[in-house]
């Protein structure tokens, strides 16, 4: 048994007529670039940081 579909909606259009309401803003290539590697900086004084308190603390637990 064979059933015929008709589709009476146009998604694509709907689609692009939602996306023109609420308009999309994206962030510059550059501005991720510097975003990021703030980011990294960042991570790594933490970690860096972090390692000394724990060096510190395990020496002077030692002497």
């Amino acid at each position: 048994m064979a059933t015929n579909i008709t589709i009476t909606k146009d998604a694509g259009a709907n689609a692009a007529r939602s996306t023109s309401q609420t308009p999309r803003r994206r962030l510059p290539g550059w501005l991720w670039f510097v975003a990021l590697w703030c980011f990294g900086v960042a991570s790594a004084m933490s970690l860096g940081f972090a390692f000394k308190l724990l060096m510190n603390a395990t020496l002077f637990a030692i002497k």
